[in-house]
């Protein structure tokens, strides 16, 4: 690490062009090549995953995503001659625009494309709200998000005098997709406003940043190019983005700080910032290894969807690492003794070096928390305790374009066809269930095969929850049928989610009898549905996997079997309180709305897995500086009570001030207009404060008081097995004017 740092310094200006080259040309590949993502959940092997197959092969034009245009008037009903005249020749011009390939609407005629005698159905029964299917040529990941915007425009352009026309579907969100820049600059913005109070210098101050952005902007073209060798979800590079932004300013904030340190101790600009990036940069590269490892668990799943979003997160962080240890240095040596602030370099002219001692509030801190262990440890726990419980309600399942916010055209039109966004609350619709049917695929082998299938509408018509039911469809060669369900509520309703559980247990194979008919349930509720069922049932395995192979970490790093245990334990208690604010905030609704992110719903089926890599990783970052530093007293003194007290006080107010930026920035993405990145937002931004405010500088020291040197006990024949690992090198006594261990100062590990 001293050999690079020396190079990187040496060589600051051919560092500082290779890394423009580098970003400069991934950035011109990816825009050239465009972005493949996809949004496409669905888990092959699963039920509704073999529906969906069998559906794609049968019937091609029904196996893509389904675009609504709605219209709804109060005043009259659709059937008015001036609504007809103006939704047909609205329609027509619909059908005529670039991308669309046909219209399929109530009135019939020249536009509306043909209807297939399905008119009636498209009108609900008040006469109020009627729609109309939007067929594009292309599946909706090979959109032209601007020929979308056109209909859109097109259509919503004959609302007025009454009449409301709104658009829903998968095609038509393209237009709502997220923009980052706002909550980019306003997470850079914060992140800039706390740096700049930390050091007081302007140069200093946009070192992190500059470091961050130059990694997540080529990491953020890399995935572009990543998403056309393999499967990436479509809010892969936001959440790359978010990730990179947090961990990116806060690894260059702990060289800076250790940097900007050896320079009021009296260290020529060169050898601060290689001793900078030899101690904390090595725990960096530690930390960022455990971010990396805790992503890549994903892995494990063996779910192509969630291998996309491990990768280009750990490319994220990797390239965060990198930029920190290699482009950081060079900017240091650029601004020379800039890093300092005026005042600073004055003091320094005018008195020379002198020790720094922990003062001030950390240093009083620490030193309460060393009083009273035992109320601050109780206080602590109980309060991770009570916001961990709404974890317990926890429901994954279906969030659709009903949760998205009250002003989108996509939940508006959401609202009209579900029955629920009539001006004057009458309920005109077409029932809740109606944005979410069910599909039932049948295997036909035989003729009775075929008879069973027949009668399977009446059979269904009966059962509970079932709202309407169509007549039987068929391929060509009659092997393949399909008949769709409308449940009585909503896709996200848990009634939904049961209906499907009773439908596949009961009531279908009391219909397929002793036939050789197989009828299998897909559709939104069924695919999310078996989606999480593979999650939640892989989870204890994923979850042991990523906690052991973090333990095993810190394990070499710290020579103790209790520190890993818990770091453990207290991840563990990060996460569920994470997600008991989630859930309390997206699944119970509690300022859902006012925050902009919609109504009240199911949490993502894949929120709980990459939510449990990210605070994973993030929470052992802090546990990686605390206790390095905590280790090393431990080491010269073997005093507990000292090795905890100094470490908690001369790390406590680095690791707050890269808490801050952390919360400021993944609070930030709760604007992004996205309710899944919003989800990330604050999930994140939750944990990292419980985790920097109330675990590392309070339960976790409490405890260590407590257990005193139990905290380091590891057995002589695990001692003597165990290869060894250092997160920092070894201390140099008087290395350029630097006191060592003995005299005044000593080495700030990890910070």
């Amino acid at each position: 690490m001293t050999a690079l740092a020396r190079w990187c310094l040496r060589r600051r200006i051919v560092v500082i062009v290779l890394w423009l080259a580098a970003f400069a040309g991934v950035a011109a590949a990816a825009a050239v090549t465009g972005s493949a993502y996809s949004n496409n959940y669905e888990v092959p092997g699963t039920e509704s995953g073999r529906a969906s197959a069998l559906l794609e092969r049968a019937f091609p034009g029904q196996s893509g995503d389904s675009d609504t245009l709605v219209w709804h008037t109060d005043s009259t009903t659709v059937r008015a001659a001036a609504v007809r005249t103006t939704m047909t020749h609205t329609l027509k011009k619909v059908a005529e625009l670039p991308g669309v390939a046909e219209v399929h609407g109530p009135y019939g005629g020249p536009g509306a494309g043909p209807s297939g005698g399905r008119g009636a159905q498209q009108i609900s029964k008040d006469g109020h709200t009627a729609y109309a299917s939007v067929v594009f040529d292309r599946a909706t990941d090979d959109l032209d998000p601007a020929q979308v915007r056109k209909v859109v425009d097109t259509a919503r352009a004959a609302s007025g005098n009454g009449l409301q026309v709104e658009l829903g579907g998968a095609g038509i969100a393209l237009t709502e997709a997220p923009r980052a820049q706002l909550a980019e600059f306003i997470g850079l913005g914060a992140a800039a406003v706390v740096l700049f109070l930390a050091f007081g210098s302007l140069a200093a101050t946009f070192l992190p940043i500059v470091t961050a952005l130059a990694a997540v902007g080529t990491a953020s073209a890399g995935i572009t190019l990543l998403s056309h060798a393999m499967t990436v979800a479509d809010f892969a590079p936001m959440l790359g983005m978010l990730i990179g932004l947090g961990v990116g300013i806060d690894y260059a904030l702990f060289i800076v700080t250790r940097h900007r340190k050896g320079l009021r101790a009296g260290l020529p600009v060169g050898e601060a910032a290689v001793r900078a990036v030899s101690v904390s940069g090595r725990a960096v590269v530690f930390a960022g290894a455990t971010v990396c490892i805790a992503l890549l668990g994903m892995l494990i799943l063996r779910l192509s969807f969630l291998n996309g979003v491990a990768l280009a997160a750990s490319l994220t962080v990797v390239l965060t690492v990198a930029a920190s240890v290699t482009l950081l240095p060079a900017l240091l040596g650029l601004i020379g003794m800039r890093a300092l602030s005026r005042r600073e370099r004055r003091r320094l002219a005018e008195r020379g070096p002198t020790p720094e001692r922990p003062a001030g509030f950390a240093a009083r801190w620490s030193g309460f928390v060393e009083r009273h262990p035992k109320l601050l440890g109780v206080a602590a726990a109980a309060l991770m305790a009570v916001l961990a419980l709404p974890t317990l309600g926890l429901h994954l399942g279906t969030s659709d374009q009903g949760n998205n916010p009250a002003t989108s055209t996509t939940r508006k039109a959401y609202d009209l066809l579900a029955g629920g966004g009539a001006g004057d609350g009458r309920g005109s619709g077409f029932g809740p269930g109606f944005n979410g049917p069910l599909t039932l695929v049948g295997t036909l082998e035989s003729a009775g095969d075929r008879v069973a299938f027949d009668k399977l509408p009446q059979r269904l018509r009966g059962t509970p929850g079932i709202a309407q039911v169509s007549a039987p469809g068929f391929d060509g060669s009659h092997s393949t049928g399909v008949i769709t369900v409308v449940p009585t509520t909503s896709p996200q309703s848990r009634q939904t989610s049961d209906l499907v559980d009773h439908l596949r247990s009961e009531v279908l194979p009391a219909a397929e009898g002793a036939s050789t008919l197989r009828v299998r349930v897909g559709g939104i509720t069924a695919s999310y549905d078996d989606f999480a069922a593979v999650i939640v049932g892989k989870l204890p395995l994923f979850i042991g996997v990523v906690v052991a192979l973090g333990s095993l970490l810190l394990l070499l790093a710290f020579r103790s079997i209790g520190i890993p245990l818990k770091a453990a334990l207290m991840n563990l208690a990060a996460v569920a309180s994470s997600f008991g604010i989630v859930v309390a905030v997206f699944q119970w609704g509690w300022g859902s709305e006012l925050l902009g992110l919609g109504s009240a719903g199911p949490i993502e089926p894949f929120l709980p897995v990459i939510m449990v890599s990210v605070l994973f990783g993030l929470s052992m970052d802090y546990q990686v500086f605390l206790v390095s530093r905590m280790y090393e007293e431990w080491q010269l003194t073997r005093n507990n009570r000292r090795a905890v007290r100094v470490g908690l006080a001369e790390t406590s107010r680095v690791i707050n001030s890269a808490a801050v930026i952390m919360i400021a920035v993944f609070a930030a993405f709760i604007l992004s207009g996205d309710r899944t990145i919003a989800m990330f937002g604050i999930g994140l931004a939750c944990a990292v404060a419980l985790d920097a405010f109330v675990l590392r500088t309070l339960l976790v020291p409490a405890l260590m008081h407590l257990l005193g040197g139990a905290n380091w006990w590891l057995p002589s024949w695990l001692d003597r097995w165990l290869p060894r690992i250092s997160i920092e090198p070894p201390p140099e006594p008087g290395a350029a004017g630097l006191p060592g261990p003995q005299g005044g100062e000593k080495p700030l590990v990890g910070v």
